[in-house]
């Protein structure tokens, strides 16, 4: 197999398409958006006759314990769960008249008490419905005859197709008919947000009708032989990243955009986590109005990649769902749960951007009961270990939250994401894989380097790369992007595409500090003459260590620096610790590993503009430690 290196004409609509990507995307004021910091909780709804008193009743519940708002979202009936195909269970026709009703009752019950309502844009994830026709179904290369089913929904038994993710009609069809449905939900009161979970779309060979034909049109060559050979095999390495350049392109326009338009066109605001998603995650999460993170099927730090998209693209609030198998796939310790080990695992994601919880979550129940659960979460409800400590608990994810919103995020050091690294590896090795996850493109384990840690860096791409500013302050040259102004550029990436080649090196020789670590090679299958002389540019004005004499110290000078994230609001920075013991929270979290003795403490140095403050950080047994730090030195704590 051989590549045709040729210039491409490419047509103008994929031209046109491009340039939309490199935009920021419109969003709802951040007025709108979740204007109280307290949680919110996803909301099972099970397939049932879901009764007004009911939903009135569970709301008051969440609202009296602390609770924000909610999340709806409707699964399968309860004896699907033993696996039951014969007895039907009673319910309201999905997206009926009856169904509108009772869910546009909900919103307007919701509003009037000051909680907000979102919906997860669909029944059960990742979208599909009845309705979804093969053609407009997820397709795999090679493999006519596949279909992914949602086996789950609303209405179970039947079971529906999952829509083809790759493909903007097949996505519009179905939002319309969801549009009908919720459109008075959505008119009701404030702004709604629609949310889309994480990725559960087939992605080994994704697919779609056209593939081959625009891949020809983009790169030059056929990829079909390439797919035939396996993809995924280590002499595909190059044609490898061309395929996954163009998938996540797709799944970008004919996706995340379009369902964020839509969010908006009905009134509301998109919500979604993108992570798992076979996408630039950043350019990703950029088009979402509410960038969203979860935990623990994600460890904590993952959290950081969507903060840095949020912060890039101008988003003030980031969410997570929080809990998910905190001990484990799907219910260990179901309805035990302990708090300390829940405000741990809420620490380590403060501690990486998060500013707004999601619990995960709260089943629907009658007046009266809490017998009825959901699998794969922690318990928020009337009858389970948690109920006690919850309103304690709400009120400081509340506060945290809150002061978490102040300002603006604080970085020195932006840090190039090595999206072409993880595209060319391919698969996971079998060690880090995990049933629901098997590919390298999904970041799943990237974690910063240590060396850069006191700085907070910030993960960045070429899309935010090619669109910031330089900007010559009084000290020295930044380089300006949504929220974020930079004082360098680390990379340490084995390759690079041939456009972020060029755009780093356009940045280094307008002087801008770019550090790079190792010289890359050029991802991609069809290689460019030029890619070796700009790679020769760059290493020349790059200096040959870390940390570079030029360099600001970083923030934060310390020895095993606990989990932090920083803010400034004016003239004062804000920094939030997490407990050390949040650096070992790994899934599955271990029963009770929240619950340390002794005092710890960590000696710290904050390096401000002009000064530099030692400073002892004391904590608790589970306590996570809020101060602020003005220009002229003075230490306050604050929260608890």
């Amino acid at each position: 197999m051989t590549a045709n290196y040729s210039i491409l004409r490419a047509r103008s609509l994929s031209l046109l398409l491009l340039l939309f990507l490199l935009l920021p995307s419109c969003s709802q004021p951040d007025s709108e958006v979740y204007p109280s910091s307290r949680p919110l909780t996803r909301w099972w709804w099970f397939a049932s006759e879901i009764q007004k008193a009911d939903v009135e009743d569970q709301l008051n519940w969440l609202k009296n314990n602390g609770f924000g708002g909610v999340e709806v979202a409707w699964v399968y009936p309860l004896n699907r769960m033993q696996g039951d195909t014969v007895n039907y269970t009673p319910r309201q026709k999905w997206l009926s008249p009856e169904w509108t009703e009772v869910v546009t009752h909900a919103k307007r019950y919701a509003d009037s008490i000051g909680l907000t309502m979102d919906f997860t844009f669909g029944s059960l994830w990742p979208f599909g419905d009845l309705e979804v026709t093969p053609e407009e179904s997820s397709k795999q290369f090679g493999d006519t005859a596949f279909r992914q089913w949602i086996r789950g929904l609303w209405d179970y038994p039947a079971k529906g197709l999952v829509i083809d993710h790759l493909n903007r009609q097949a996505f519009e069809r179905y939002a319309t008919r969801m549009n009908r449905a919720l459109e008075p939900a959505m008119r009701t009161g404030q702004p709604s947000g629609l949310f889309v979970d994480s990725w559960e779309v087939q992605t080994r060979n994704i697919w779609t009708n056209g593939f081959d034909s625009l891949f020809l049109e983009r790169f030059g060559y056929d990829i079909t032989p390439w797919m035939e050979a396996g993809i995924l095999t280590d002499t595909c390495a190059g044609a490898r990243y061309d395929y996954m350049k163009l998938v996540s392109e797709l799944v970008i326009n004919n996706f995340f955009i379009p369902f964020s338009e839509n969010a908006r066109a009905n009134g509301g605001f998109s919500r979604a986590q993108c992570m798992g998603s076979p996408t630039d995650i950043l350019k990703a999460y950029s088009m979402i109005d509410v960038p969203e993170s979860e935990a623990m099927l994600y460890e904590p730090y993952y959290t950081r990649i969507v903060a840095s998209a949020a912060a890039l693209s101008g988003k003030k609030i980031i969410t997570a769902e929080t809990f998910t198998c905190l001990y484990g796939w799907p219910r260990t310790h179901h309805r035990q749960e302990k708090a300390s080990d829940l405000k741990i695992v809420a620490d380590a994601l403060f501690a990486h951007g998060l500013n707004q919880i999601v619990w995960h979550g709260t089943p629907y129940n009658p007046v009266g009961s809490d017998s009825i659960s959901f699998y794969a979460t922690v318990h928020a409800g009337p009858g389970g270990s948690l109920t006690a400590e919850i309103p304690h608990l709400n009120s400081y994810l509340t506060s945290t939250s809150e002061q978490l919103r102040r300002g603006q995020v604080y970085s020195d050091v932006a840090i190039y994401l090595p999206i072409e690294d993880a595209w060319i590896d391919g698969e996971m090795p079998k060690e880090k894989q995990l049933p629901w996850a098997w590919g390298e493109y999904e970041l799943r384990y990237l974690d910063i380097p240590e060396e850069l840690r006191g700085y907070q860096p910030l993960w960045i791409n070429n899309q935010f790369l090619a669109n910031g500013k330089l900007v010559d302050t009084n000290r020295g040259l930044k380089f300006e992007v949504g929220d974020c102004s930079f004082s360098i550029l680390y990379i340490d990436s084995k390759f690079l595409d041939i456009s972020t080649l060029k755009t780093i090196t356009q940045l280094a020789e307008s002087g801008f500090p770019v550090f790079i670590k190792q010289t890359p090679q050029e991802a991609g299958l069809v290689t460019h003459p030029e890619f070796i002389e700009l790679t020769q540019r760059l290493m020349a004005l790059s200096p040959d260590e870390w940390p570079t004499a030029d360099l600001a110290p970083p923030l934060l000078e310390g020895n095993n620096l606990p989990y932090f994230w920083a803010r400034q609001d004016g003239s004062k920075y804000l920094l939030f610790f997490a407990h050390p013991v949040a650096r070992e929270f790994r899934y599955p979290v271990k029963y009770g590993q929240s619950e340390t003795t002794g005092t710890l403490s960590r000696n710290i140095k904050i390096n401000l503009p002009n000064r530099s403050i030692e400073y002892e950080l004391i904590f608790q047994p589970g306590e996570s430690l809020l101060i602020e730090v003005s220009r002229n030195g003075k230490v306050r704590r604050i929260g608890a």
